[in-house]
């Protein structure tokens, strides 16, 4: 589809500008309750993974969105596309945006768990402006991403951080020492508005996990050592995953064949599933891992990957 846009100094019209948009893995969720405005109170410790989506633009007069790549026939209708919502918001934010043709190559699950979507946005926000000679924190930049999602701001600036809150509250880039895993998704998408419902939480009740204890927000381990970080993050968890699993038995099969990989340190869903990921103590462990997940579980999405 195509939209008007108004000119603006930038990039000359025709020289094409590249993204990538790399999935978002919650290595820790937690539920603190739900607002009286609906929206639930999260806690979440965000890392980035090395797969990613791929996003160009051709800054141009009018807007358009072309889809290609293995799954671009589970992203849906190009219109409804969180990139073209994101280039509209910020038009609406910044008089005389100059937009383009963008062109996606979507290689992440769709309703996965890890932001695919969103990270999309973020890339085009990042895109337009590169395009626009306005810098990724610009006011109307990160007005656009709180617009365009929850997930969006986080991903504006994909590195380790905290978010909290509906995903309106960003936090700084946190230190991550090399985090080596496999991310499976059993390729059954998992729409995040039913996990919340099978939460069941009340708007304004405050989520207790288990034995009458409310949830307390996420604290990032400071382990710079690959194994401290592991084992701190060991403590924590995503409060989503049952819930999810309610929804869609399916990831706990996917839990189930990460952990019984030789050498798995830690095994969890992202987001609201069903991708889950495992970390491993090196590269060579983690590949070996995704192998054989692969052999054994030839219709699953599996990438062995680097989380930052």
């Amino acid at each position: 589809m195509r939209d008007g846009a108004g000119a603006h100094a930038g990039a000359p019209s025709g020289a094409l500008l590249t993204e990538r948009a790399p999935a978002k893995v919650n290595l820790a969720l937690h539920v603190l309750g739900r607002r009286p405005d609906g929206y639930h109170a999260l806690s979440s410790l965000v890392a980035f993974a090395g797969v990613a989506d791929r996003l160009a633009l051709a800054p141009g007069p009018e807007l358009s969105l072309e889809v290609s790549g293995p799954t671009a026939t589970a992203a849906g209708p190009d219109a409804d596309n969180l990139v073209l919502r994101a280039a509209r918001h910020l038009a609406s934010l910044h008089a005389g945006l100059r937009a383009g043709a963008f062109a996606l190559v979507k290689r992440l699950p769709v309703a996965a768990g890890l932001g695919g979507g969103s990270s999309d946005a973020a890339a085009a926000l990042r895109l337009l402006a590169r395009a626009n000679g306005l810098t990724a924190d610009h006011p109307a930049v990160l007005q656009a991403a709180r617009l365009t999602g929850a997930d969006v701001p986080v991903c504006l600036a994909p590195r380790l951080r905290m978010m909290e809150g509906a995903g309106e509250t960003v936090g700084p880039p946190l230190a991550l020492p090399p985090l080596f895993a496999v991310l499976a998704n059993p390729r059954a998408p998992v729409e995040t508005p039913g996990v919340f419902a099978a939460l069941g939480l009340d708007r304004g009740a405050s989520f207790a996990p288990g034995a009458g204890t409310f949830s307390a927000p996420v604290v990032p381990p400071a382990a710079a050592d690959r194994g401290d970080f592991v084992k701190a993050l060991a403590a924590l968890r995503n409060d989503l995953e049952p819930p999810a699993v309610a929804v869609a038995p399916v990831i706990a099969d996917v839990l189930a064949a990460l952990r019984a990989t030789p050498a798995c340190l830690l095994a969890r869903m992202s987001g609201s599933g069903a991708t889950c990921f495992a970390l491993y103590p090196d590269r060579h462990a983690a590949a070996r891992a995704a192998g054989a997940l692969v052999r054994d579980r030839p219709q699953w999405w599996i990438e062995p990957t680097m989380l930052r």
